[in-house]
């Protein structure tokens, strides 16, 4: 088993990177795996990216700016071929946790290592709330007549 694992790993780093030809290498910042990351995040269905408090902060910062909900809950290490990214979410009640988790892994790796170019060496998923959909939808309602 170990063998097996370790010809995986020597055939997988001798993959050569997109991110380095002989005509030139690319670097990737940070802040653009993050925001693919929380897109792709928030893709699946029954996850909001961040805490509780985080989100209503968000929310609210967004409202102004325009965006912040698309890093909210991210944090990336990224080297120059591979990077490690760390989710905090909250997750609808009701959905199977370590399903929506795995979605949510699956999605943000095939992403990032599709669209950025980086090998992708780990997704470490903090779920750190619930919600529930029908008391947002009830928020939304009494906010739109509220400011009518």
């Amino acid at each position: 088993m170990s063998e097996q694992r370790t010809q995986q790993t020597s055939q997988h780093s001798a993959r050569p990177s997109p991110l380095q030809s002989e005509r030139g290498s690319t670097s990737i910042s940070d802040s653009v795996v993050a925001k693919v990351a929380g897109i792709a995040a928030q893709e699946v269905e029954g996850i909001r990216m961040g805490g509780g408090a985080s989100q209503a902060v968000g929310g609210f910062i967004g409202s102004f700016t325009g965006g912040g909900t698309q890093t909210q809950g991210v944090s990336v290490e990224v080297g120059q071929e591979e990077a490690a990214i760390d989710l905090t979410m909250t997750t609808e009640y009701g959905k199977a946790i370590p399903q929506l988790t795995e979605a949510v892994r699956r999605n943000v790796i095939n992403r990032v290592e599709n669209l950025v170019g980086l090998r992708v060496t780990e997704v470490n998923i903090a779920v750190s709330n619930i919600f529930f959909p029908q008391e947002e939808q009830q928020q939304q309602l009494e906010s739109q007549q509220g400011g009518a």
